[in-house]
């Protein structure tokens, strides 16, 4: 079939509706007010890492007059249209701001400026600068010398400030200072005016206490606008003769202060000279993307927003259910040795794996554990679990892929700690991210237990991404478990596998099958369907399939969170492609999926999408479910999340976003799943308890 560009939607562009996705929860009524904060600072988030990788790569594709490599897209074409919409959602983010500000009032909370203090907030204001503030301001002054201008760094908040005399009409001269972020919040609660809840941004007390700041200066007049760059952050990893892959990732994290300025965002009522001056000086490249904004920029701030005791503002804190098997059992291990087991977190606690991780630790018939570690967590008990299991004499190898974008040094801090406490740390394969998600647990006598997820060990993230863990001691599963882990000590070593799809060696390929299995039966009059719930779809070839299964007759129905490059509107595909895009409390990230296979479902979970960068660049793992109870589960949520007619938008490439709405009862997919698995785990616990009776 010959492809046309007209059938899919480049994934940049896709990209920004995911995030328009995202902001539109900033403005949901269903969303708690101070949530709703929140949604503006993952929106925010987001699109400072958008700009330092998407649009940096564009930028550079761009100046060499490149095509996109699948889709064969002008990125000159693309970036305009990028520049457009980031503008217009930055209109939108704006917008959305004052809303919230103004029905944070109607719950007696004010974010108020410099200029709306009462006497005793003032007082509060200055004595704060003086006494914590003050030593971490420094301002760079700045002259018209060309080499004296300073870095800006990537996604810091910077007041470009303009002093003056009034009593000298001409004599001016510019600073600037830069808001201290570590240790500091960028919200200062303020003393309570009567029932008023007051916050104030951090930068309003610098605006408030300039006088004192420059009061060395002959200066009685202060001008401050905020600013903020958004620089290239792509790591460029020269290889040096004799250097290591630590080496090589320090270098690249530290030439990230330094990358190409992509973005420039800006207090739309500086003056037009001040704002020429330092375009100028930063040597902003016209290619790039300059916005103009309101007085505060760095809204993903917000992420961290006080609560100020409002508890009805935000999200009921979550604790998430045990399984119960493993609650009621002695032993984790035996646990999964007597029956496969499942954890979707954050409705399930994360502590269940750590658990796992413990008692391998201390078991007198554990002798290794091997793990791939993609992120961890600040205070990682899953890396001090694995320290604690060499300390008792387990021969651990933890796999840290020391590429994870933006946790690299984290990463390394953490490959460090572990390599002092004897574990043998491995970085990873030359030229393929290790992105797979398993944990391996061998006994002396050779018997083994699996953990294979979706998403990152990591406790950070289990209790705000969903995601799955399955736990299973079948030998089949856990033999080709160990079989990954020789291929990324010996990789490229010619390997086969009859239970797991892996990339970057057959993955593609069994997929392919699986959707051409579907297809031949949908001609035949089978039954054919395809369900899967998957991050991104952007994979020209792996579209190009579906798009021939859904012209076959096949149900392809799909949840999507982020990017989709699909178009579903096509009348070649006779209403057989569906897809939905949830955003919720939590954010969606489990990948599987569900192949009819004419009645004799075949069921997989993974740790990739499909991106042609999983299928084909990185070590990725799918592994079946053959549990029956646990496919149930999967169904559910698939089910689920098709059923959602609250938070789920109908994606259709046309970037409008609209809510699925029905004429069924309110059906929010998240909520019911946590009620749904409190239920269940209720119900085991009693059958547990009536066993033992």
């Amino acid at each position: 079939m010959a492809k046309r560009d007209s059938e899919f939607i480049n994934r940049e562009i896709s990209w920004l509706y995911f995030n328009d996705r995202v902001l539109q929860e900033s403005a949901n009524p269903n969303v708690p007010l101070i949530e709703r904060l929140k949604f503006l600072g993952i929106f925010s988030n987001n699109m400072d890492e958008f700009f330092r990788v998407r649009v940096a790569t564009l930028m550079r594709m761009s100046e060499m007059r490149m095509r996109m490599p699948s889709s064969k897209d002008d990125p000159a074409e693309v970036l305009k249209r990028i520049s457009k919409m980031t503008a217009d959602t930055q209109s939108v983010q704006e917008k959305n701001y004052a809303n919230i500000k103004e029905e944070l009032k109607k719950e007696n909370i004010f974010i108020v400026d410099e200029n709306q203090l009462t006497d005793e907030q003032l007082d509060f204001v200055l004595t704060y600068y003086d006494k914590q503030l003050e030593d971490e301001i420094t301002p760079i002054m700045l002259s018209n010398s060309p080499k004296s201008f300073p870095e800006l760094r990537d996604a810091h908040v910077y007041l470009f400030v303009k002093l003056s005399n009034s009593q000298k009409q001409d004599s001016f001269k510019y600073a600037l200072i830069e808001l201290p972020r570590a240790n500091y919040s960028r919200f200062l609660v303020l003393p309570d005016d009567g029932d008023k809840k007051c916050v104030l941004f951090l930068d309003d007390v610098i605006r408030l206490c300039m006088p004192q700041l420059f009061r060395s200066l002959d200066y009685d007049t202060f001008e401050a606008y905020t600013v903020k760059i958004t620089r290239d952050s792509e790591m460029e990893i020269e290889a040096e003769l004799g250097e290591g892959i630590v080496d090589k990732v320090s270098k690249g994290i530290k030439s990230r202060r330094y990358g190409s300025p992509l973005r420039f965002l800006y207090d739309r009522t500086m003056p037009e000279e001040m704002l020429k001056y330092i375009l100028k000086k930063i040597k902003f490249k016209k290619s790039g993307t300059i916005i103009a904004g309101g007085r505060y920029h760095n809204f993903k701030d917000f992420m961290s927003f006080p609560t100020l005791g409002k508890d009805n503002l935000v999200y009921p804190k979550n604790i998430g259910v045990e399984n119960e098997t493993i609650r009621a059992s002695q032993s984790v291990i035996k646990a999964i040795e007597k029956q496969d087991l499942f954890l979707h977190y954050p409705y399930y606690s994360f502590s269940q794996y750590v658990q796992l991780l413990r008692e391998a630790a201390i078991d007198a018939e554990v002798k290794s554990i091997d793990i791939t570690l993609y992120r961890m967590a600040n205070r990682s008990k899953v890396a001090r679990a694995l320290i604690f299991a060499a300390k008792n004499g387990k021969h651990v190898t933890a796999v840290v892929e020391l590429r994870a974008r933006f946790d690299e040094e984290h990463n390394i801090l953490w490959a460090q700690r572990m390599e002092e406490a004897g574990i043998n740390v491995v970085f990873g394969v030359e030229g393929l991210k290790i992105h797979s998600k398993l944990t391996l647990i061998t006994k002396k006598n050779g018997k083994k237990v699996a953990a294979i997820s979706t998403g990152n060990f990591h406790e950070g993230n289990a209790a705000v991404y969903t995601d799955f863990t399955l736990f299973t001691a079948n030998k089949q599963i856990t033999g080709e478990v160990e079989t990954v882990f020789n291929f990324i000590h010996r990789p490229y070593q010619s390997v086969q596998f009859s239970h797991l799809l892996v990339s970057p060696q057959e993955m593609r390929k069994k997929i392919n099958q699986m959707i051409q299995t579907e297809i031949i039966n949908a001609k035949k009059g089978l039954p054919a369907y395809i369900l899967c719930k998957i991050n991104h779809i952007t994979d020209y070839k792996m579209i190009e399939k579906l798009y021939e299964a859904a012209e076959a007759g096949v149900k392809i129905r799909a949840i999507v969170r982020g990017m989709c490059s699909v178009v579903t509107t096509q009348p070649k595909l006779k209403g057989n492609f569906e897809i939905v895009g949830i955003i919720d409390k939590f954010l969606e990230h489990p990948r599987m999926y569900i192949f009819c296979n004419n009645g004799v479902e075949k069921y997989y979970m993974s740790s990739g999408d499909w991106m042609t960068r999983n299928l084909d660049g990185r070590i990725e793992v799918a592994v079946p479910v053959y549990d029956k109870e646990i496919q149930k589960e999967l169904k559910l949520v698939i089910e689920y999340g098709l059923k959602d007619n609250v938070q789920a938008r109908i994606c259709d490439a046309t970037g409008r976003n609209l809510m699925k709405t029905n004429d069924e009862p309110p059906f929010r997919s998240q909520m019911e799943l946590m009620r749904h698995y409190e239920e269940l785990e209720e119900r085991k616990r009693l059958e547990i308890e009536n066993k033992k009776r």
